[in-house]
């Protein structure tokens, strides 16, 4: 390995123990930001639609700028731990704060606190996220060493999310109560509060950890990406526009209902232990969705395309969201029954989330041959941006609707002092609520087939055609 040695087994558990953290704290602030200060707070679901869809942009732009400057860095640390370490402490600390909002604070004042707390927690959360990807190559040769260590690391960041999905809630039960909330909404300002400060202090242990067993070459080199190089790619690349696109929708579609579906186990199905049935919904969809990447796909992978999978993935998720319209003229008071739409949304999800990626890939020589220049660094840009612009979009659309079916006003003075909430909700908010959490997604998801199945063009007989012709090129260039 040119004089270097391998990376021991501590090393490439610390790095993915990095990546743990980081998405940890990444799904708490995307999951439940929006159910914490518009549910528990009280701030307008509007206002927070606005403030989500707004930081969110901002975030995907700010990007580009946090990577020259990280690209610029030159200490006696490397350029990339000290961006690693100073950014996961201020976003340890944001954290915190954000899910620390005064109650004392009137609606103004609330909406101020939370719009400023979010856009800098986005803002810190940057200024590790991108120094953490980007400095794989400043500690690993290329080739294999360099994959299985991302594998290991998409896979660990996979583990963090899965984490804040299933214990959240729970979590913040019992610490509301260990704590001394008595009525429910006091039980989850204080849980919140007390789960925020333990998940930022795990972040900085193990991203402490991180930077203390991984060891930078001084010589490493970091790409840096601008906005405009981006734009210009997918203009003067039809399929890597294509696949954008399809991810935007794909994404839209599922982030909505991830946003919703809290308050539909709180509002809607009720019950007085909402929050059990809530995590063992969530328990059973994290394990689809990682069994599908892990074993699903690699099965359907002998039999069929790429291409065919991806549609059939469509397929489900379209099959999914329409057995859970179907359940919303149902009583659907047993959480065993939501686990069939449940088991073919999120096992699509899985499967889509790896095909996205190769087909983002597989656009990079398609580019190359088309425009004889080689844009990996922007098109994978690119994936970032558009993932975080879904996620804003989703998050505005979801606040439209807890705001027009009057969720907003659930939590009454009586409803606070109930166990089972759902009592404080009409049923025509239910039903609206239900509608916008299959019809939306239904129609993203559709539109996505149609602009897939009319623009795509790369299957597995055109990308091998791309890859010999790609080889001669590079023969002949050489």
């Amino acid at each position: 390995m040119s004089g270097k040695q391998k990376l021991s087994t501590g090393a490439k558990l610390s790095y993915a123990l990095g990546a743990v953290g980081k998405d940890m704290v990444y799904m708490l602030s995307a999951t439940y930001v929006l159910y914490y200060y518009q549910d528990i707070m009280g701030v307008s679901a509007v206002a927070m639609g606005i403030i989500l869809l707004i930081a969110r942009i901002f975030d995907a732009f700010n990007d580009p700028i946090m990577g020259v400057i990280v690209a610029k860095t030159k200490t006696r640390w490397g350029k990339f731990r000290p961006w690693l370490l100073i950014g996961t402490v201020t976003n340890a600390l944001i954290l915190s704060l954000m899910f620390s909002a005064p109650p004392s604070l009137n609606a103004a004042g609330l909406t101020a606190y939370a719009a400023t707390a979010y856009i800098l927690w986005g803002v810190t959360y940057t200024m590790m996220d991108i120094p953490y990807w980007s400095m794989i190559p400043a500690f690993t040769e290329g080739g294999k060493e360099r994959e299985n260590l991302t594998t290991l690391a998409r896979s660990a960041a996979g583990v963090g999310s899965a984490i804040i999905m299933v214990i959240t809630v729970m979590a913040v039960q019992a610490l509301g109560k260990m704590f001394g909330g008595s009525t429910p909404k006091e039980i989850e300002i204080i849980g919140f509060r007390c789960f925020a400060l333990i998940i930022a202090a795990l972040f900085v242990i193990f991203t402490i950890l991180t930077c203390v067993n991984i060891k930078e070459r001084s010589t490493a080199e970091m790409k840096t990406v601008s906005v405009g190089q981006m734009f210009k790619a997918l203009i003067q690349n039809d399929q890597a526009l294509t696949v954008v696109v399809t991810i935007v929708l794909i994404n839209c579609a599922v982030y909505i209902t991830s946003n919703l579906v809290i308050y539909f186990f709180k509002y809607d199905f009720g019950g007085t232990d909402w929050y059990k049935s809530y995590t063992l919904f969530n328990m059973f969809g994290g394990a689809m969705q990682v069994l599908s990447m892990m074993i699903l796909y690699p099965l359907m992978r002998r039999k069929f395309s790429n291409t065919a999978i991806f549609y059939i993935g469509l397929g489900s998720a379209i099959l999914g969201y329409g057995a859970l319209l179907a359940l919303t003229f149902t009583s659907m008071s047993n959480v065993y029954i939501l686990f069939v739409p449940g088991f073919l949304i999120f096992a699509a999800s899985g499967i889509m989330n790896i095909l996205t990626t190769v087909f983002l890939a597989n656009t990079v020589d398609y580019g190359y041959l088309k425009n004889k220049r080689r844009d990996e660094s922007v098109i994978f840009s690119m994936q970032t941006f558009v993932v975080k612009l879904a996620s804003g979009i989703a998050a505005f659309a979801a606040s439209l609707c807890l705001q027009i079916n009057n969720l907003s006003d659930a939590a009454t003075t009586e409803a606070e002092q109930t166990t089972d909430l759902s009592l404080a909700v009409s049923q025509s908010a239910k039903v609206g609520l239900r509608m916008t959490m299959a019809v939306i997604p239904i129609v993203g998801l559709i539109i996505a087939v149609i602009v897939f199945r009319k623009k795509f063009i790369l299957n597995d007989d055109k990308i091998r055609e791309i890859s010999e012709k790609v080889s001669k090129m590079q023969g002949d260039e050489a």
